[in-house]
């Protein structure tokens, strides 16, 4: 078992499909649905024995925990964000709560769970955090594309909040 969050995204849930695709085995996908979420795309996935969709926040320790209790995942796909540009210029709250605050309460839980799990099971255990390449800057043109080693020059609520994060 995985556990996805924020699957119900475009990136999430394309990574779902992927995920069933290549029979990466049972899967819990917890998702907020703000704006951005979209159920519609899970549709094919939906009636799957080995899916799960939970509707929760990232932020919500309580849920996570028992999240993580329930399912004992062998990993945690974090995806979960608030995202567009334009969005965070106007309102720029939701996105340190969610992209900041929520990634460190979702850490928080997973490092606990992570702590309890014992020989082969922690040391297999593994969490990925997907991000955006935004939390670089912006590129022209003709530039070469971004890689790891770039040192970060977020231009927006939006990036910045993805790079604390």
């Amino acid at each position: 078992m995985i556990l996805v969050t924020g699957g119900a995204g475009f990136i999430g849930s394309n990574f779902i499909h992927a995920w069933f695709a290549a029979n990466g085995g049972p899967l819990a996908n917890l998702d907020k649905l703000t704006y951005a979420g979209n159920l519609a795309s899970l549709a094919p996935v939906s009636a799957r024995e080995d899916y799960r969709f939970v509707h929760g926040d990232i932020g919500d320790r309580a849920r996570v925990r028992a999240l993580l209790a329930e399912h004992r995942p062998r990993a945690v796909v974090n995806f979960a964000a608030e995202s567009h540009v334009d969005r965070s210029i106007h309102s720029g709250g939701e996105f340190v709560q969610t992209n900041v605050v929520g990634t460190f309460n979702l850490l928080e839980e997973v490092r606990a769970y992570w702590a309890a799990l014992e020989g082969d099971a922690k040391s297999a255990f593994r969490f990925l955090h997907v991000s955006t390449d935004e939390v670089y800057g912006s590129l022209g043109f003709d530039d070469a594309a971004f890689t790891e080693e770039h040192k970060y020059e977020p231009n927006s609520p939006f990036s910045a909040s993805t790079a604390a994060s």
